[in-house]
């Protein structure tokens, strides 16, 4: 039975090509905000969801840090995604026909020297697939859209010129989410993700990372943010090398405990390739 796989953006949104690349030959579905996207799990629309989590180049994706601890959904996986930046013109134009290029206003920004080189005019869009469907609607051999490969074999669009973008390091980190709770075994490489909150109390962050360091458990990810509109309350979300039931991630959690009055993991699954 084929599964339904939610993201967000429209088709060939780059979103759309990681959910492809995790989940070929399934049924990807297209929501308009992340909210919709964990919505479509939560409500048994979509069996998963494919959510970007982080950037190599603009840090996390806030939204998801704030939506996914409180949305009850547990992460089975991740997936690096190369962001690969494509000159997409309709069928027949050439790279001299074009005056004028669309997307996203980032996008653009990561493919300055290239727009820039061509003497090309820009036109601000809402995001990169879009931008694609709506250069195939038109028809307009002068203006071409930057957005992924995917994006042009959804729309069947020419591809132009590849790798465009400015930096080549440009990667970003999706996880997979679903309703039912589903840990990696022990052993191999395994990510464990969790949040927390510190007690109130002098230095308790910092004696709460003791435990991890004594332990040789290594914290890959630790980001703050606040909750409940109070600069009081403080949530830390972070992923570990490491499976719960190791010794030293059991001492970790441990001491932990100690300085925390909310704990909960979020998942436990083989770590992908991309680090």
């Amino acid at each position: 039975m084929t599964k339904k796989i939610a993201f967000q953006g429209e088709p060939g949104a780059f979103s759309h090509a990681a959910a492809n690349n995790l989940f070929p030959g399934e049924d990807a579905v297209g929501c308009v905000t992340f909210e919709e996207t964990i919505n479509a799990v939560q409500s048994g629309k979509a069996d998963f969801a494919v959510v970007p989590v982080e950037n190599s180049l603009y840090g996390r994706i806030t939204d998801i840090h704030h939506l996914l601890p409180e949305s009850g959904l547990h992460i089975i996986g991740d997936h690096y995604l190369r962001v690969e930046m494509t000159l997409l013109g309709v069928p027949g134009a050439t790279l001299d026909d074009i005056k004028a290029v669309q997307s996203l206003s980032v996008a653009l920004g990561q493919c300055r020297k290239f727009i820039t080189e061509h003497g090309l005019r820009t036109i601000n869009a809402v995001d990169t697939a879009g931008s694609a469907r709506e250069i195939a609607q038109k028809g307009d051999k002068s203006v071409a859209a930057i957005a992924s490969r995917f994006a042009g074999e959804t729309y069947g669009l020419d591809v132009l010129a590849s790798n465009i973008e400015d930096a080549d390091h440009n990667t970003t980190r999706f996880l997979v989410l679903s309703r039912d709770e589903k840990h990696a075994p022990q052993g191999g490489n395994v990510k464990t993700t969790f949040v927390f909150r510190v007690r109130n109390v002098p230095a308790a962050l910092y004696k709460a990372m003791g435990g991890f360091a004594t332990n040789g458990i290594n914290m890959t990810k630790l980001e703050s943010y606040m909750v409940g509109g109070a600069f009081t309350a403080t949530q830390f979300y972070a992923d570990i090398e490491g499976h719960p039931d190791d010794q030293g991630v059991i001492h970790a959690f441990e001491e932990l405990g100690f300085f925390t009055d909310y704990f909960r993991i979020l998942g436990v699954y083989p770590a992908a390739s991309g680090e």
